[in-house]
């Protein structure tokens, strides 16, 4: 049977939504008066044209070409100036853009808004490069998402205020503080506080056997995101239906998590209509609030505050939690865990690492940590996401800027300084082949084999980029300093 457009497809999605009649029957009973493929083509010129009148669209903008510099250093240095982005004046109602009154740094590519865990990581890069009045900025910026929304959202854009990222704005004082003192993060505590609150909100913390609760990755809408519209409703499409309800807000919680897409979100660890994220307690989003906990305890004691043991209560309690459903003694491994499920997932991954970044752990399990790193993470590139190949971006074979620093600061805390220094010493040396090949600094790496880029994922590989620049301006601080 041949298609009929008057039943299916986006023309009549368009007339239906648009409810041009008031009988919603009057359309698919209507009758074609030209052949279905040339009224589906009328109809996609006839909106490539009314898009090009009325819409400037981001892909008109011409590439910004780097000239090609003297090191792999100061091309960074020189891209900080590319990935700038001045204040915005005000809220502009024809733009999904949310203003923002300091100047901040994109990741580049299809990335022209700021992203909440990515800037973290280029505030070290900026911090290693001498730039503290863009860290300023960036904190300033965080700090007044959170006092206009109550959270930092995944992006500066109106269609991401339903979720938030992996909540590294502690991390992004401690830089602050390490580099300007106290006095200079104190006005942000309770822009910290308000944001802890946000995450301890009734969807995104589960309770366990009554027990103090841990949290998971959520999103307020079950909708298909509009970024990637067409890619959610091809999923959904495909899920069987008993999975159908849910899906929508489970690839948006995937997304909030920033591993969007790895095999820890999906049931069989293969397809993406088996995701599963609100289901999963995280082991990296439970050791950052456990980080948050125990620094706002920190900070709040020293001014004295009285809910300073709330916080460190608190604290202790996640850490328990942590080891007692996330550690696996066996295999010497932290994993997730599936709460619909009542027990761990099997999915290696590098979010294993976070209780060794955020010092949760005791020397015994940090060793047996390092051991499975080195022995199942550890490759010619530098360390790799998950031991699953998959063909979503967050596995197997590709390796990812953030995840380095996370580990290599992790084995620093526990005195495991040679394997450290040896992926440092792997990731540097891959960057650099890339850019001297390519002139160009990666999203992501193929770590396993170093003469195939990355891949995975819902578009194709980007360059600029915010968060390798930054962890990779960092390692060779870290390497000339030692």
């Amino acid at each position: 049977m041949s298609k009929k457009i008057q039943t299916q497809g986006a023309l009549f999605d368009a007339v239906q939504l648009a409810r041009l009649f008031k009988d919603s029957k009057t359309f698919p009973d209507a009758v074609a008066l030209h052949p279905p493929e040339e009224i589906e083509a009328s109809f996609r010129a006839l909106l490539e044209e009314f898009v090009s009148e009325n819409f400037q669209l981001s892909t008109d903008q011409p590439e910004v070409k780097v000239p090609r510099a003297a090191s792999l250093e100061e091309h960074i240095d020189n891209l900080w100036k590319i990935l700038k982005r001045s204040p915005d004046s005000s809220s502009d109602i024809k733009s999904s853009l949310l203003s923002l009154p300091y100047s901040y740094i994109v990741p580049g590519g299809r990335f022209r808004e700021v992203y909440y865990w990515d800037s973290y990581f280029t505030c070290e890069g900026l911090a290693a490069s001498g730039r503290m009045d863009l860290v300023e900025g960036m904190v300033k910026n965080f700090a007044y998402l959170i006092e206009q929304h109550g959270h930092i959202p995944n992006g500066n854009r109106s269609y991401y205020l339903s979720r938030s990222q992996p909540p590294f704005f502690w991390k992004m004082l401690q830089l602050l503080e390490r580099e300007r003192g106290f006095d200079s993060i104190r006005a942000y505590l309770p822009h910290l506080e308000k944001e802890y609150r946000y995450w301890m909100n009734s969807h995104r913390d589960v309770k366990l056997n009554d027990e103090f609760t841990l949290n998971r990755y959520w999103d307020e809408q079950n909708i298909p995101r509009e970024e990637s519209y067409r890619e959610d409703m091809e999923i959904f499409q495909h899920a069987a239906a008993e999975r159908q309800g849910e899906i929508y807000r489970n690839i948006r919680a995937a997304a909030e998590s920033g591993w969007d897409f790895s095999s820890r979100w999906l049931r069989d660890e293969a397809t993406m209509e088996s995701i599963q994220t609100i289901d999963i307690l995280p082991v990296d989003l439970n050791c950052l609030l456990y980080g948050m906990e125990k620094q706002m305890s920190e900070w709040l004691g020293r001014l004295n505050a009285r809910h300073a043991q709330e916080f460190a209560n608190a604290a202790e309690q996640r850490r328990q939690l942590i080891v007692k459903y996330f550690w696996d003694e066996r295999r010497g491994w932290f994993f997730d865990y599936c709460v619909r499920e009542n027990k761990q997932t099997e999915v290696w991954s590098l979010a294993g690492v976070y209780p060794l970044y955020c010092g949760i752990v005791d020397a015994g399990q940090a060793l047996r940590v390092a051991e499975n790193l080195k022995e199942k993470f550890l490759k010619p590139g530098g360390v790799v996401t998950t031991l699953n190949e998959t063909g979503q971006q967050w596995d197997s074979p590709n390796g990812w800027a953030p995840l380095q620093w996370i580990t290599v600061h992790g084995l620093l805390n526990y005195n495991q300084t040679s394997l450290a220094r040896e992926i440092v010493s792997r990731f540097v040396s891959l960057t650099e082949k890339v850019y001297k090949s390519t002139g160009k600094m990666m999203e992501k790496y193929n770590v396993c084999d170093l003469d195939v880029e990355a891949g995975g994922g819902e578009y194709p590989l980007q360059d600029g980029f915010g968060w390798t620049n930054g962890v990779v301006k960092g390692f060779i601080k870290m390497l000339s300093e030692n």
